[in-house]
């Protein structure tokens, strides 16, 4: 099958240094109980390789991060890149916690650029997901931000204060940000806008977008938590209008589907591990919807060989 291998894939600089800050932890002679506080990407394969290390992940979509430090009373706590607020760094230095900190350099730029602003007697607006852990860091850092994820939010807001600035989650998509932003600026004219977008997402998404009108199916491969890969498959729907399905590995790609279509691109997630995507370009190229033997997709990466990383991904 013809196949376009969209660029950039793999993993973005920040899911790199988290990942091997990580692994080099298992590296270490020591008998601490090592914790991760959320998952240290939004994969669960990732997840899994991790506990295979002896590396314990605890995660709730019902819970905060601050909630979750409850459930660690030991060891060491890892912060993923995402970030945590000041709030969550306070309580795990006052149990007694040592802390790696992992958050990504362009989450950091974001949070301080949420602080200064807040500290000048702005209040902020932070376009995100309201649940997503980046989101709830930023929440935690002041009073005066606010996270909206839609219109409907930024309608049942009520800022009395001229002074008001605009950022957001660095995975959002380019294009619900640039809706939203629109739509506060009608509301509140004297906005000032951060455009904090990391360059990893950015990218990704205009690839999707200018990708070849020739091609019939894009196919996104990532996990089903992780924003970004989800905002690659509603860029390629709505922006560059190709259909696209999100999948974790070639296990996940229908067969009867794929019969239909002559010509798909692949792409992935910033947190997506470079052997799945790469195991799933190899299925589609070979794949001959005439000859059943290419038709097997079951996959063969072993969990322990799952990653294999030293620099930024740029397969």
């Amino acid at each position: 099958m013809k196949t376009v291998k969209l660029s950039p894939r793999g993993y973005c600089h920040g899911v790199v240094n988290a990942i091997n800050t990580i692994s080099n932890l298992t590296n270490l002679s020591t008998f601490k109980t090592i914790t991760i506080l959320g998952m240290v990407i939004h994969n669960k394969q990732v997840v899994d390789f991790f506990k295979e290390k002896g590396i314990k992940t605890i995660h709730s979509t019902s819970k905060t991060r601050l909630e979750l430090l409850d459930e660690i009373d030991e060891g060491t706590v890892v912060f993923t890149a995402h970030g945590v607020s000041p709030e969550v760094y306070k309580k795990a230095k006052e149990k007694g916690l040592e802390v790696i900190d992992t958050t990504c350099a362009d989450v950091t730029k974001t949070q301080k650029e949420v602080r200064d602003y807040s500290d000048q007697g702005y209040d902020v607006f932070f376009i995100g997901k309201k649940h997503h852990p980046e989101s709830e860091a930023a929440d935690g850092i002041s009073k005066n931000v606010h996270v909206i994820e839609n219109i409907d939010d930024l309608r049942k807001a009520t800022i009395n204060n001229d002074k008001i600035a605009v950022t957001n989650q660095t995975t959002m998509s380019l294009y619900d940000i640039y809706i939203l932003a629109e739509e506060i600026r009608k509301i509140y004219p004297t906005i000032v806008f951060i455009d904090e977008i990391c360059n990893a997402t950015r990218v990704r998404q205009e690839a999707v977008r200018n990708q070849d009108k020739s091609i019939d199916h894009c196919f996104v491969v990532g996990d089903k938590l992780s924003n970004n890969s989800l905002n690659l498959v509603h860029v390629s729907k709505t922006i560059a209008n190709i259909s696209a399905t999100l999948v974790e590995n070639i296990e996940d790609i229908n067969i009867e589907n794929l019969k239909l279509y002559n010509k798909v691109s692949v792409t992935s997630g910033a947190s997506t591990p470079t052997r799945v995507t790469n195991e799933v370009i190899k299925f589609l190229e070979n794949f001959d919807k005439d000859n059943f033997s290419t038709h097997d997709n079951r996959s063969k990466i072993e969990l322990n060989n799952l990653i294999a990383i030293k620099n930024r991904s740029k397969i």
